[in-house]
């Protein structure tokens, strides 16, 4: 008997993003408010992307879009830096640690359906945020 390409979670998050589209559209949002609130956290937030963001998406073959975040990380810390110099200001440490945690985050809620994408629709394309904020239609 052959084993199945994907988990379980896997499973029932491609059904869901199947049968509800994108994050962003208005069908999957009135749909996700429905789900208990643990089944929500299985649909749109991926924890190993959270603790390991490029990493992981690297490892599920994502690695475009984990080199947009990682970009996206890196010109943000720059830009702070910089505006750091320009103002002679030094920005506190929580501040740093807030956006660590906004971008890893972002890196939790774009891993499902950017994976969706790339297995179930053959997108695997740079935008790690295609129809997470915005619906594609």
């Amino acid at each position: 008997m052959d084993a199945p390409k994907y988990s379980e979670k896997w499973q029932e998050r491609f059904e869901f993003f199947e049968k509800n589209g994108s994050p962003a559209s208005k069908k999957n949002r009135e749909e996700y408010r429905k789900l208990p609130f643990l089944k929500k956290i299985k649909i749109n937030m991926n924890f190993f992307a959270f603790f390991f963001g490029i990493i992981y998406f690297v490892i599920i073959g994502l690695w475009k879009k984990g080199l947009v975040l990682f970009g996206l990380v890196f010109a943000t810390g720059f830009s702070l830096g910089v505006v750091q110099l320009i103002l002679d200001i030094e920005f506190s440490d929580s501040i740093y640690n807030a956006i660590g945690i906004a971008f890893a985050g972002l890196n939790g809620i774009a891993a499902n359906y950017a994976y969706y994408l790339k297995e179930k629709k053959g997108d695997n394309s740079w935008n790690p945020f295609k129809g997470i904020f915005f619906d594609d239609k």
